[in-house]
């Protein structure tokens, strides 16, 4: 390396960094460890969030470990936070005195959790069983009439986080798939955001070798520890590199889609991320060049694509029950929060991306 061209980037680069309190607690058998930190946050009164049948037996050993100080639970979760359910959890934690969220799931399970940290302003332990990385992050979302509402609030940050791989390993592979290329979305996006900067990268950089390397084996083996908490570690930094760095085209594509349509969160962003990749490449030179030393490859998008069939994910937002008569909608909804975006050109470039995935074409990188 050439340190005086280092020494010149270096002494142009100008960045933010603000450190948010985030304590990590990680490995096999980590959910036993849950009553300390309940007991560490002062919990008197605890409203369990699950996810639905996948976690009905994490709840069931919660309940156990928790014994009394368990106040009320939610087992069922729903994807993008309706505002009805949120609403109802709201109204849950509030009957119930509730001083303490504990949730474990997916993002869902975390989402609603973080908007009734957000409505009751109580604290949040959040146990992870997919690789979503929202839970390393104080976004929240919330969907109503079609259209998904996002913010950032402290209050939504987990107090802690629990990793325990062993709650991964029933997975269903094609969760395994399209959760871990979520992931994957959040460490390339965090590359070409507006506020992606030398600790960022460094982050992303990290996630995104450990989900190449790892998530194929999880997918193939969801009984591999290894490889489970190889892939939950890439989620964690992965969640770290996009609360810092921010969110561009990419989420806001999935979100536009995901609250209008209500498509599955995980899939849409696998699908989604070749053709946001290859939007913006011609205008995001710097985090092309990471990613295709990183990818090993001239074209990105297109390993990005190959990546996702390999999978076994959906290649298409039509097999994700997007409408066609849709797309022109969602074009504009999209090209309409993305004016302020130099990395979107105009709103044909978003119907083009749109196009593209909703087909399942194979983007290429655009010079």
């Amino acid at each position: 390396m050439n340190s005086a061209a280092y020494i010149v980037t270096a002494m142009e680069t100008a960045f933010t960094w603000s450190a948010a309190e985030a304590r990590v607690v990680f490995g096999a058998g980590a959910l036993a460890r849950v009553p300390d930190e309940v007991a560490r946050l002062g919990g008197g009164r605890v409203l369990l969030i699950g996810s639905g049948r996948s976690t009905s037996d994490a709840l069931r050993r919660l309940d156990d470990l928790l014994g009394d100080l368990v106040a009320g639970e939610i087992p069922v979760a729903a994807q993008h936070v309706p505002d009805e359910k949120a609403a109802l959890a709201v109204a849950h934690a509030r009957d119930a005195a509730a001083d303490l969220i504990v949730t474990v799931g997916g993002g869902s399970a975390t989402g609603l959790g973080k908007v009734v940290a957000l409505e009751c302003r109580i604290p949040l332990i959040a146990i992870p069983t997919t690789y979503a990385g929202s839970e390393m992050t104080p976004t929240w979302g919330r969907t109503a009439n079609g259209v998904k509402r996002t913010g950032m609030d402290p209050a939504v940050l987990p107090r802690a986080v629990v990793y325990d791989p062993e709650l991964c390993t029933g997975m269903p592979a094609t969760l395994a798939a399209a959760s871990g290329m979520n992931a994957l979305a959040h460490c390339v996006e965090a590359l070409w955001t507006r506020g992606a900067n030398p600790l960022t990268n460094v982050l992303a950089e990290e996630g995104i070798r450990r989900l190449m390397a790892w998530l194929p084996r999880v997918v193939q083996d969801r009984g591999d520890l290894d490889a489970q908490a190889a892939t939950l570690i890439a989620a964690c930094l992965a969640g770290l590199a996009s609360a810092q760095a921010g969110s561009g085209i990419h989420h806001r594509t999935c979100h536009v889609l995901g609250g209008g349509w209500n498509l599955p969160h995980a899939e849409t962003h696998a699908v989604v991320l070749p053709h946001a990749t290859a939007l913006v490449a011609p205008r995001a030179v710097d985090a092309m060049d990471r990613l295709c030393r990183l990818l090993d490859t001239d074209d990105p998008p297109a390993v990005l694509f190959d990546l996702t069939r390999r999978l076994g994910i959906p290649a298409s937002l039509a097999e994700l029950g997007l409408p066609r008569d849709a797309i022109d909608d969602a074009a504009v909804r999209v090209a309409d929060r993305s004016r302020d975006d130099p990395l979107v050109p105009d709103g044909a470039a978003v119907h083009a991306m749109l196009e593209g995935a909703f087909e399942g074409r194979r983007p290429q990188r655009s010079a």
